[in-house]
């Protein structure tokens, strides 16, 4: 078996968005690493001068602690963080989590009922089973495997408080934030940047992005959406101008594997426990914030072309379906993201 490994974050494949050309130039800085399994970029407008090497020293050093600090949190890839001891702790007993845990868990609930479990973040244990945990697995579960899991998945096991933070869980669960985390990080960084007096950034960790402001030639970020094909990877179909806001894409073109002469996604629908299977092939939303981009993003992928986009339209989302029709594509957008659109492909 072929399973793409993403050494972090596994629920819900998340596809590279592009910055499109000519939003480099002078007083433009430019500070990219790894975290969270993948790559990461932040661009900043007006930063420190250049000849600032301590400035410029401060800033990275800073960027890398609050990424250390979302990943020590909230990766199931680290059996220190949070989520993960409060996956090896007792059923029935409030577990104590950082402010931060406990408002992402608290929007991941928010949007699990919105959609009926479509999102759902107590999947992890058949995010495990298909083998995009972090453990290898070398066949499809059992059916008898499959319906133990869907016993232990589901928002209404999970339970949060505000006051003092705390998690709780009904039943042995396993919670994975991938689908949410990334964003949130990304929403971290932000946070960040504004509170050193950035007003004009760009950041990206393994497509989920954020930007504010103009970029170094004062004008509009330019975002672009790939097309959705292993093939073309890196090429852009859409691409459109965004001054202020958060941006994530999903999708199954980039991470899957084929078993037995079927193509199965990355993304596993909780209310089923099996990977996606329709005719939508990337979903891209524009919103307020990275970490409601990159969960909404997951969410109406997995509800599918036809209840995603009424969910979209219902709730007044700005978003891009992209559906397979023969051997074409097919393009839905929300007026609200039809407004973000360039006219010319």
């Amino acid at each position: 078996m072929s399973v793409p490994r993403r050494p972090l974050w596994t629920l819900g494949v998340t596809c590279t968005l592009l910055v499109a050309p000519g939003c480099d130039a002078p007083r433009q800085l430019e500070i990219s690493g790894t975290t969270m399994g993948t790559a990461y970029i932040v661009k900043v407008v007006n930063a420190p001068p250049s000849r600032d090497e301590d400035a410029q020293r401060d800033l990275r050093g800073r960027i890398e602690d609050v990424l250390q600090r979302v990943e020590g949190r909230m990766s199931t890839y680290r059996q220190d963080s949070e989520i993960s001891r409060f996956n090896r702790s007792p059923v029935g007993e409030w577990f104590s989590v950082s402010t931060e845990t406990q408002f992402v868990i608290s929007h991941a609930q928010a949007l699990a009922a919105s959609t009926d479990g479509a999102f759902d973040v107590t999947v992890g244990l058949l995010v495990n089973l298909w083998g995009f945990g972090p453990t290898e697995v070398t066949e499809s579960p059992s059916e008898s495997a499959l319906v133990k899991a869907r016993e232990r998945v589901g928002h209404d096991l999970l339970e949060s408080r505000a006051s003092p933070p705390a998690l709780r869980k009904h039943a042995e669960i396993y919670v994975d934030l991938s689908a949410i985390a990334k964003g949130f990080g990304v929403d971290e960084v932000a946070r960040l940047l504004e509170k050193v007096g950035i007003g004009r950034y760009l950041v990206e960790i393994g497509g989920e992005l954020r930007v504010l402001g103009d970029n170094a030639r004062g004008e509009p970020w330019r975002v672009g959406v790939q097309v959705p094909a292993p093939d073309e990877i890196g090429t852009a179909r859409r691409t459109f101008a965004l001054r202020e806001g958060g941006v994530a894409t999903s999708g199954d073109y980039r991470n899957f594997f084929a078993r037995g002469g079927r193509r199965y996604s990355h993304t596993i629908d909780p209310r089923t426990g099996l990977p996606t299977s329709h005719a939508l092939a990337s979903v891209t939303v524009s919103a307020p914030t990275a970490m409601e981009a990159d969960a909404l993003a997951t969410a109406l992928y997995v509800l599918g072309p036809e209840q995603g986009t009424r969910y979209a339209a219902q709730h007044r989302i700005a978003a891009l379906f992209i559906i397979r029709r023969g051997d074409g594509l097919k393009e839905i957008s929300t007026p609200q993201f039809a407004e973000l659109l360039d006219t010319d492909r």
